[in-house]
């Protein structure tokens, strides 16, 4: 995989690693991690929810009487 970044975004990360005494590779793996799970969790949210409508449906629709 190759990760375009532009020479801003190139030295900010730079900045960014050194600050933290860190590899500029291990940011980006760390922020792919983050986003991954992030998206991972909303989309169970969602599952939930959904599940949530289909079983309670009965009672909702009665409770909307």
């Amino acid at each position: 995989m190759t990760l375009r970044l532009t020479d801003e975004q190139t030295e900010a990360l730079r900045r960014r690693a050194e600050k933290e005494g860190r590899s500029m590779q291990q940011i980006v793996v760390a922020a792919v991690e983050e986003y991954l799970a992030r998206h991972t969790a909303d989309e169970e949210v969602h599952r939930l929810g959904v599940e949530a409508v289909r079983r309670w449906k009965p009672v909702l629709d009665r409770l909307a009487q």
